[in-house]
């Protein structure tokens, strides 16, 4: 069993190594954002209850300066970028098995604050924007568990809910659904405290109506390796995650000036955990990780850091 653990950890971390195609999605950027799904407090429920999770995500990037870019229907040389962004999640978990699985639902609520600057024909333009952005639905959750395996399918459902307007850099909507069918594998030794789980999914968008603008498909897979050690204030964890992140069809419409451009980013960086189990009010786990893009193509570039809390109850 931790053989083909590790074999598989070890392909997977591989292939992040290995060189892609660089031949992105309008701005530079997707629904999908890297660890946003990797680690412990991801982790989809395999029992029935409640899972509440306030999260937080601070991301600093650029865009290459010598290369353009389509944003809010301009044309950019060169981006920076600044978000912070707080969401409210919840997952509901039914006692009633589905198909011999735990079967989940919910709905993520983001609200973002961001600040971009580009050079737009010429000129330095900076805009800043906050509120609501747009919101994630889960329509289902499917979780099946034997011994200390998990295997997972979700359905994500990006909509369209945060405000965009033609014209500017900073919207907080990105105008288009996205759907994300998403496999997860997880592993969990309760008696070594060992854990690992790799994620995958691919990305389908409509088209952005007001730009006539259709970002291609992206293929997202992300693997994560965690150890645990309990104490008497709690249990600790420490571990890596490492993702891929990679465009594997055009962009098109009248509005992909640049053509196909597709994207490409990987990175690698370092998960803190705390849990703290109790016996009347549940399961508390708190995480934080910084993730660095470390190679990117048609895109921007910077690092994640996300801090998570969940309470399972």
């Amino acid at each position: 069993m931790f053989k083909s653990l590790f074999v598989l950890l070890f392909l997977v971390v591989l292939s992040l190594q290995l060189p892609v195609s660089c031949s992105a999605e309008e701005g530079g950027a997707g629904h999908y954002l890297p660890g946003s799904a990797a680690t412990l407090v991801d982790v989809a429920p395999s029992q029935s209850g409640w899972v509440i999770q306030p999260l937080y995500l601070y991301y600093d990037a650029e865009f290459d300066g010598t290369k353009t870019v389509p944003v809010g229907g301009l044309v950019s040389t060169g981006l920076d970028v600044r978000v912070d962004a707080i969401t409210i999640g919840g997952v509901y978990s039914a006692e009633t098995k589905v198909f011999g699985a735990t079967y989940s639902a919910g709905v993520y609520v983001p609200f973002v604050w961001m600040d971009v600057t580009g050079t737009v024909e010429n000129f330095s333009k900076n805009d800043r924007e906050s509120g609501l952005s747009d919101i994630a639905i889960i329509p289902a959750v499917l979780v099946w568990k034997t011994g200390s395996w998990q295997y997972d399918v979700a359905f994500p459902i990006y909509a369209p809910t945060g405000d965009y307007e033609v014209g500017q850099l900073a919207n907080l909507g990105l105008n288009y659904w996205t759907f994300d069918p998403t496999f997860g594998l997880v592993y969990g030794n309760t008696e070594t405290g060992l854990n690992a789980s790799l994620h995958a999914g691919i990305t389908f968008n409509t088209e952005n109506s007001d730009t006539d603008y259709d970002s291609g498909s992206v293929l997202h897979a992300e693997v994560s390796i965690q150890q645990l050690i309990p104490s008497k204030v709690g249990i600790f964890g420490f571990g890596l995650n490492a993702f891929l992140y990679e465009q594997i069809s055009d962009d098109s419409g009248s509005g992909a000036t640049n053509g196909a451009f597709r994207s490409h980013s990987i990175g690698i960086g370092p998960v803190l955990d705390y849990i703290v189990p109790t016996e009347t009010n549940g399961t508390f786990v708190f995480e934080l990780k910084w993730l660095p893009e470390l190679d990117t193509n048609n895109k921007v570039e910077g690092d994640f850091v996300w801090f998570k809390a969940g309470w399972q109850f």
